[in-house]
Formats: C-alpha cells, sequence, structure tokens
C-alpha cells in the first residue's frame, strides 16, 4: 500500500492496483494535477473535506474516475457521485470499498450533524486494510491495518483521539486533519496519540505532500 498525503484529510491511496484520493478540500495543496485516478472519495460535505473551487477541475482532469461520497454531498453535487452508506460496499475491480459509520462527530448541540461516511479499503478477506473516517470516531468491526487517525478538530479533544486510536487499535496509524493547527504546535498532538497508543500499535509522521509505503 502507497499513500502519499496532501495535508490536512487529503490523502492519496494506491492498493491493489487502484488509486483513490480522500477529501481533497481547502486545506490541502498538491492534489490539484493528479491524474489516473480510478475513483475520488469524499467523507463529508464541509470545504476542508470537498474544496468546491478545485473539485470540478480535479474530476475534469480524470474522466474515468468514479466519484463516491455520503449521501448528503451525492445528493447536493449530483451528475455522477454515488452515495455510500454504511454497510455498502463497492467492488472496484478487485478493491473492495466498504461504507461504515454515517454521521459527522457533534462539534455542538445546536449545530445540525451532517452526514460522514467511513470509508473502509480491502478484499473480502480482509475489508480493512486502510480506513479513512473522516471527522467521526467510528470504530470498524473487523481488524484494521492503517488509519488515518483525525489528530485535531473544533469537535475533539486529545483525550478523543488517543481513546479513539486505541479502540481502532490498527497496525499502523499516521495523523490527518491537523491542517488547522500551527506547525509549531504538531508535536503536541501527535506527542500525545505516540506516547498513548497501545503497545501494539505504530504511530509513525506522514507529513503534507510527503508519501510512504506502509
Amino acid at each position: 500500500m502507497h499513500v502519499a498525503h496532501f495535508g490536512h484529510s487529503c490523502v492519496l491511496v494506491e492498493l491493489n492496483g487502484k488509486k483513490i484520493l480522500f477529501d481533497p478540500g481547502a486545506f490541502s495543496h498538491g492534489f490539484e494535477g493528479l491524474t489516473g485516478l480510478d475513483a475520488i472519495a469524499v467523507t463529508h460535505q464541509h470545504a476542508d473535506h470537498i474544496d468546491p473551487d478545485r473539485i470540478d477541475p480535479l474530476i475534469e482532469a480524470n474522466p474515468g474516475a468514479r466519484l463516491f461520497s455520503d449521501p448528503q454531498t451525492a445528493e447536493l453535487r449530483g451528475g455522477a457521485w454515488e452515495a455510500l452508506h454504511a454497510g455498502n460496499i463497492v467492488d472496484l475491480d478487485g478493491l473492495r470499498i466498504t461504507g461504515g459509520g454515517g454521521r459527522h462527530a457533534v462539534i455542538h448541540p445546536e449545530m445540525p450533524v451532517v452526514d460522514n461516511t467511513v470509508f473502509q479499503l480491502g478484499t473480502a478477506a480482509n475489508p480493512t486494510r486502510f480506513v479513512h473516517p473522516g471527522d467521526s470516531l467510528w470504530v470498524p468491526s473487523t481488524p484494521v491495518d492503517v488509519l488515518a487517525v483525525p489528530a485535531a478538530a473544533p469537535w475533539m479533544k486529545i483525550s478523543e483521539a488517543v481513546d479513539y486510536l486505541r479502540a481502532v487499535a490498527p497496525r499502523l496509524a499516521f495523523p490527518i486533519h491537523y491542517g488547522i493547527i500551527a506547525e509549531q504546535a504538531w508535536g503536541v498532538y501527535f506527542g500525545r496519540l505516540d506516547e498513548m497508543r497501545k503497545a501494539d500499535t505504530e504511530f509513525t509522521i506522514l507529513r503534507p505532500e510527503g508519501d510512504a509505503e506502509f
């Protein structure tokens, strides 16, 4: 599995010969010139996960890419967007995509909670080789190989990020969703995740516009 990070929650995953780009949002950079994508996946409608100014040119540059999102985003954008509900399974020529979760974490009790699809990539035998939760702390029911773990958010305390990482207990985790904090503060968030993870979880930092083989 090859993973490239374009900042905040935007990552490109190459698995089973397929290229899936997740959450090309307003706080992410460097994804604009990507071509040859097999799918673009958006967890939810917020602009830091789908940039309204850059999503259409990205789609035009990747005419063969299937477009997956949570149900509300698919309804809002229409066209070729396919809603992936919790429990839905899509076979992308040998790569299984399974929907999970369903709702965004609560930001404030007075704010409406939007749809949020957790994307799980893998195979029938191992459906959670990679998990992108978006803005959700939903825990998959099967063992997770690689988890993109939200590190910082207006809707989340550090303790919640740590508890989520422990609950999922992946083989490997790397932080996402930290475009909202200054680089000088990364160590505060990453340090807690690294120090307080379970012993059998490896934690690694994938910097924006960096990539790694997992």
